[in-house]
């Protein structure tokens, strides 16, 4: 079997440099990537650059080379397109289906799975316009990865800045692996909890657990490459960098990361609540920071419960239909826990693993067992995280139908 077949398609936006970071992630990754940029964007980067690093010739027009009928066989021939930058116009073109160049023309010839990445100031991405021609190319089955906010060009700030370059290639890799045209979770919006929360005892010191928060980045990340628009609830995962095509909402403490689940669920199709939350907090939070005083027994530490999130979300759902998960971390009786727990909560699906110092926490690998409401059990064995993620993701959407 040869290499991955990538076009990679750009568009003329400033942040067509960036491309050039993903273009090496592609060959690197031992993908053969065909750069198809449009005229605009060689007035940022050159053609001379864009053959060096993918080793294929480049061309903007169907003029050249006309005896391989490029402007059909690029696309025919593609495994996966993406456009990294997409600005306003390609989107335009693409939902409208015009053919004025040859990356317009590959679109439309493609069979295979199509990535945008936007790149924009904030006005163009929220212009209704934009929006619905993004709607419109999702409802085709293109996965539109929503834009970060950060530094434009200029002096601006906003949404509509390109993604990470690794994290787009993390969205492509797991479209390319599905190898599947029609994303299952287009124009389904999902919340993913992701990390551990940390209940403050005075201004230096908490509670908190080992959660790293990567299997929840995972669930995320493979959410959106399933076309689905995530939010991410991520409460004290410092060192992630932000999925491609995510909304993060950052979160410290369980009272704030219940705002903020509530507040996402209520127009979403389903919840997966991977975050480690606290099941009690401190009582009392100690203004300045707690003195060892010498001959003295420090005070006992009160402790209250926090709130139920996954209990008061299953049991209160926003929507008809909406389909909730829990995680569940045992260190013992893993799968005879899992079951009481279930049906404490009272959710669809409840993933099990079993915890400790050197087990799941921190590592990039993961082994579950998913146990169903309706009493149905999906072994997960040890792999990546992601193999869990997208595991979740098939019941799910599933039970979405």
């Amino acid at each position: 079997m040869g290499k991955p077949k990538v076009v990679l398609g750009v568009s003329g936006g400033i942040a067509a440099y960036k491309a050039c970071e993903l273009l090496r992630r592609f060959t690197e990754s031992g993908h053969d990537v065909r750069v198809v940029p449009t005229a605009s964007a060689l007035h940022f980067v050159g053609a001379a650059t864009w053959s060096a690093l993918s080793g294929n010739p480049v061309s903007t027009e169907v003029w050249d080379g006309v005896e391989e009928v490029p402007h059909v066989r690029i696309g025919q021939h593609a495994d996966l397109v993406v456009v990294a930058p997409a600005t306003a116009d390609m989107l335009a073109k693409a939902a409208h289906g015009l053919a004025d160049d040859l990356l317009t023309n590959t679109l439309l010839t493609a069979r295979c799975p199509v990535v945008f990445a936007p790149a924009m100031h904030t006005e163009m991405w929220e212009h209704p316009a934009t929006q619905e021609n993004v709607a419109t190319l999702r409802r085709r089955g293109a996965v539109v990865v929503e834009p970060a906010v950060g530094r434009l060009t200029g002096v601006d700030t906003g949404k509509g800045r390109l993604p990470d370059p690794a994290e787009i290639f993390e969205v492509c890799r797991r479209v390319l692996a599905r190898g599947v045209a029609e994303p299952d979770l287009r124009g389904r919006h999902v919340v993913v909890s992701a990390g551990g929360t940390r209940e403050p005892l005075d201004p230096v010191r908490f509670l908190g657990n080992r959660s790293s928060g990567k299997q929840g980045y995972a669930l995320a990340r493979t959410a959106a490459a399933r076309g689905a628009r995530v939010t991410l609830v991520a409460a004290n995962t410092t060192g992630l960098p932000d999925p491609a095509g995510v909304d993060v909402v950052p979160v410290g403490t369980a009272v704030q990361l219940r705002e903020a689940v509530l507040k996402a669920a209520a127009d979403a199709d389903a919840v997966v609540m991977a975050a480690a939350v606290a099941d009690f907090r401190p009582a009392v939070y100690a203004a300045g920071k707690i003195k060892k005083k010498d001959g003295q027994e420090p005070e006992p530490i009160v402790l209250v419960r926090n709130p139920d999130i996954l209990a008061e979300i299953s049991a209160d759902r926003a929507r008809p239909g909406q389909v909730i998960v829990g995680f569940a971390a045992e260190t013992d009786d893993v799968l005879a826990n899992g079951r009481t727990k279930l049906a404490r909560k009272g959710c669809d699906l409840l993933v099990v693993n079993e915890v400790g110092e050197r087990k799941t926490f921190g590592s990039e690998e993961n082994e579950a067992v998913v146990l169903g409401a309706d009493g149905s059990e999906t072994p997960v064995p040890h792999g990546p995280k992601e193999a869990l993620a997208d595991t979740v993701w098939d019941l799910v959407a599933a039970r979405l139908g």
